[in-house]
C-alpha cells in the first residue's frame, strides 16, 4: 500500500535553538522553514495528506511570552503561507478547537483554508491549538447534538475536516517515543517512525528514508 496520509509530530524546535546558541523564538521559524522543505518533498513523493502538530492544548502551559509568539509568528506566515501553496495547486486545512485563539488569527486560519479549498495537489494540514481527546469529545458531543446514534461511523463524521482520512505512517523528531494524543482516532493502525533529530534538522534525504521505511513495513490491520 502507498504511503497517503503521513502525520508529524514537530518536535525539537526549542532544543535545537538551544543547541545551537539561539533564542527559543529562532527554533520555532526554522521550523517553518523546515514545513516547508518536508511538503515539498512529501509532494515530491506522491503523498497526499501531509499532517503537522504544530501546537496542542497542552502548549498553553508554556510560558507566556513563548505562546504569545507562536500566535503572532502563525498570524504574521499563515496566509502567506497560504498563497505558495495556492500557487502549487495545494490545499491548507486547520484541524483543532479556536477557543483561546485570537479574532484576528481565527480570520487568517478561515481565510487561508477559503483560497487553498479548490486545490487538488497535496493537501497539508495543521494540528493547532489540537488535542487527541478533545477532537473525539467534540465529535461525540457533535453527534449527539444531531440526535444521532453514537458510533464509530458517527464520530468519524464529526472529526475535525472528517474528509481527511486516516494515516498511514505517524513520525516523531527529538528521540522522544510518544504520541502525545495526536490524532488518536486517525492514528489507530498507523505505523510508527521515532527519528532522533530535531524537527529542525529534517531534510529532503529523511523524508525519502520515511516513504523506504513505510514500503518496508507489513500492515495486517489485525487480520
Amino acid at each position: 500500500m502507498s504511503l497517503t496520509h503521513l502525520g508529524i509530530i514537530a518536535d525539537g524546535n526549542r532544543r535545537w535553538a538551544k543547541s545551537q546558541g539561539l533564542p527559543t523564538i529562532e527554533g520555532h521559524k526554522r521550523g517553518l522553514d523546515t514545513i516547508k522543505l518536508l511538503v515539498n518533498a512529501a509532494d515530491k513523493a506522491g503523498i497526499k495528506y501531509i499532517t503537522f502538530y504544530v501546537f496542542s492544548t497542552e502548549n498553553w502551559g508554556r510560558s507566556a511570552d513563548e505562546v504569545g509568539y507562536i500566535m503572532k509568528l502563525a498570524e504574521s506566515r499563515i496566509l502567506k503561507y497560504a498563497e505558495e501553496l495556492l500557487e502549487n495547486n495545494a490545499r491548507m486545512m486547520i484541524l483543532g478547537s479556536r477557543d483561546r485563539v485570537g479574532a484576528g488569527l481565527n480570520k487568517s486560519l478561515d481565510k487561508a483554508e477559503e483560497i487553498t479549498r479548490e486545490c487538488t495537489g497535496i493537501t497539508v494540514c495543521f494540528c493547532f491549538n489540537y488535542g487527541g481527546e478533545r477532537e473525539i469529545a467534540d465529535a461525540a458531543n457533535a453527534a449527539v447534538a444531531s440526535g444521532e446514534e453514537i458510533t464509530p461511523e458517527t464520530i468519524r463524521s464529526h472529526l475535525y475536516h472528517p474528509e481527511v482520512p486516516d494515516i498511514d505512517m505517524v513520525v516523531r523528531t527529538s528521540g522522544e517515543e510518544r504520541i502525545s494524543g495526536f490524532m488518536l482516532w486517525r492514528s489507530s493502525y498507523a505505523e510508527f517512525m521515532f527519528i532522533k533529530k530535531y524537527f529542525p534538522e529534517m531534510s529532503e534525504k529523511d523524508m525519502v528514508e520515511i516513504v523506504e521505511e513505510y514500503n518496508n513495513r507489513n500492515r495486517r490491520f489485525g487480520k
